[in-house]
């Protein structure tokens, strides 16, 4: 490497930094050559400032032939509609001419562009659509009068959409589908005049999704925060049929001066309209920086109601918990899922109404007396406050140590009741912590290092449970690469390969376990008969569904069987003591029903069928 001494120092070369490539604006102002384009000022500007790139300018434009005849005009005494032209810099297509002269006004300025063909329609390749009729290759004078120019955000790549920021709003939150929103609304015309004068006596009412205002209003309204008010320029392409006001014939552009009064916070949870969390009053803080976490221990008051025609409550903490709220702890399945879905999105002193299908409400948890099977329910949720989990800064060892055993105890309780996400979050949250928990002698690292090998050896059971067996199998992984005799992490991993149809795989990890501890010996002869069981019953179906194709003399076609499912049989009893990894770190067996035969692909079905009837040195192509 080239190296320079400075001051008796070396010091490294820096590599010629990287130059941007061109624009295609830059590109085209290469092709302007003296004397092609001239600037005369008519009447000074104001101000120093003068338009910069993303500026939006607005300008009235006439164009002449050098003897004085009108060739065009924005101006209404000029034949024009009196609208001004808007563009943004660098981003609009125009003009080569204007592209470089509009930069080096001033607001209220005017000014004179002479213009050779080739600075304007004339130009080769010109970006900038023109009547067939317009004296293209003829010198012109463009007269330009700079109204104003201001920075605005593009709302659409197609500019059909901008927004000018009049007042900055009071948080970064925005309305979206399927948000309700308060705001006041009046329009103009692009040439000024009054569509939609502004509302006496309340601020227009919409929810967002449902064409209740134009769709170029809304896209506009979802990028303002409450409290903004903001001009929103929506070219006639936006300008939708709505409930807010007509379609205005011959109109181009509409001009909405809107200012965002309040907006209500409705979520689709699930994405598919069943559950829906509607904000009924706003909460403190800002969201989500400021909602609950995994693990926090949450305090609610909520009322829950039938969707009946009584709208029936069915629990309210105020009356039936003797006035005391709710107390739980997020991540632990304490409360219906649905529910801790919703309160996971609120902030503290929010109160939201949560409408909640049944699958996420009581038919999967413990359910209230008076509610019905299939029922739908809500919750009317005040969120009082939480207190976010407690980190191992500043604990010992021993206390890190106990509790894992808590959290890890929890895990446990979620996966023998089936929830498996929840359980294997548990065990998750613990091994990130362990990145930063460093033993200090011998006996700890060894607790140290068996509690994050039996960590892992959950989650791979999680994943199992969960069908995914390859995540599974990378978990015990982790436990093998650190120890090959693990035995626990042999047979988890053995499952999981046969989960997946990986037979040979599978056998060599029991067949290990065998050799490296004779205690395992009844544990890994079970998981052999299962797996026996299981490539039996792949070889029958696989039989059935070609059944007759090596029947047929040479020449004959022979069709290949189809397998409906409806003859399966049950490859075994259930395999009592298949589990040598407990949840409770004790050598108690899990019970778990036999799983169905693993799908194969057909190359690797046709290689079994194909060894099984002496064909194994065939080549499949």
């Amino acid at each position: 490497m080239a190296v320079v001494a400075d001051d008796d120092h070396e010091q490294q070369v820096k590599p010629p930094e990287k130059k941007k490539p061109e624009t295609e604006d830059e590109k085209r102002r290469k092709k302007i050559v003296p004397g092609s384009l001239m600037k005369a000022v008519v009447r000074p500007g104001g101000g120093e400032s003068k338009p910069a790139e993303g500026n939006q300018v607005v300008y009235h434009c006439t164009v002449r032939t050098l003897d004085g005849v009108t060739v065009e005009s924005t101006r209404s005494e000029f034949g024009g509609k009196g609208t001004p032209i808007r563009h943004v810099v660098g981003k609009s297509k125009v003009i080569l001419g204007l592209l470089e002269g509009i930069p080096t006004m001033l607001k209220g300025e005017v000014a004179v562009f002479k213009m050779k063909p080739e600075m304007h329609y004339g130009e080769k390749d010109c970006p900038v659509a023109v009547p067939d009729n317009f004296p293209k290759d003829s010198e012109l004078h463009f007269e330009i009068e700079l109204i104003e120019f201001s920075k605005v955000k593009v709302i659409t790549d197609d500019l059909g959409v901008l927004k000018k920021v009049i007042e900055e709003g009071q948080s970064w939150e925005t309305p979206r589908e399927p948000y309700e929103v308060e705001a006041w609304i009046s329009a103009k015309s692009g040439d000024g005049k009054v569509i939609l004068p502004r509302a006496q006596d309340e601020p227009y009412f919409f929810t967002f999704g449902k064409s209740e205002v134009p769709k170029g209003l809304e896209l506009g309204i979802s990028t303002m925060s409450r409290g903004e008010k903001a001009v929103i320029c929506v070219k006639s392409q936006y300008y939708t049929e709505s409930t807010l006001m007509p379609l205005v014939e011959g109109v181009d552009e509409v001009h909405f001066e809107v200012e965002l009064v309040h907006f209500i916070q409705v979520r689709d949870v699930l994405g598919d309209g069943r559950l829906i969390k509607r904000r009924i009053r706003d909460g403190r803080g800002e969201f989500p920086m400021d909602c609950p976490l995994q693990d926090s221990l949450l305090r609610v008051h909520y009322k829950g109601f039938l969707l009946n025609e009584e709208k029936t409550v069915f629990y309210d903490t105020k009356i039936d918990n003797n006035g005391q709220p709710l107390e739980f702890s997020s991540g632990e399945g304490l409360v219906p899922q649905g529910f801790e879905m919703s309160v996971r999105l609120m902030l503290p002193g929010e109160v939201s109404l949560v409408t909640c299908p049944p699958d996420y409400a009581y038919d999967k948890f413990e359910r209230p007396a008076n509610v019905p099977e299939d029922a739908y329910v809500q919750w009317e949720i005040e969120l009082l406050d939480f207190n976010t989990p407690k980190d191992w800064t500043g604990f010992s060892f021993r206390e890190i140590m106990d509790d894992v055993e808590k959290i890890k105890g929890t895990g446990n309780r979620l996966f023998k009741e089936g929830k498996f996400e929840l359980a294997k979050a548990k065990y998750d949250k613990v091994l990130r912590e362990f990145n930063h928990v460093h033993p200090q002698d011998d006996e700890e690292g060894k607790e140290f290092a068996n509690t994050r090998n039996l960590l892992h050896l959950n989650v791979a059971a999680c994943l199992l449970k969960l069908g995914e067996h390859k995540k599974s199998i990378d978990a015990c992984n982790k436990v093998l690469d650190a120890n090959p005799v693990h035995v626990k992490a042999l047979y988890r991993r053995g499952m999981a390969y046969m989960a997946s149809g990986d037979f040979e795989e599978a056998r060599a990890d029991f067949i290990k376990m065998m050799s490296i501890d004779k205690s395992s010996e009844a544990s890994a002869k079970a998981a052999l008969l299962k797996l026996k069981k299981e490539e039996q019953e792949v070889e029958r179906k696989v039989r059935k569904q070609f059944k007759g194709l090596f029947d047929k003399r040479p020449g004959e076609i022979a069709e290949v069987g189809t397998n409906d499912g409806g003859d399966d049989v049950a490859t075994g009893k259930k395999l009592e003591k298949d589990d040598l990894d407990n949840l409770d770190d004790h050598e108690e067996r899990t019970h778990q029903t036999t799983a169905p035969p693993p799908r194969q692909g057909i190359l690797s079905q046709l290689r079994k069928l194909f060894a099984s009837v002496g064909l194994n040195r065939c080549t499949i192509l």
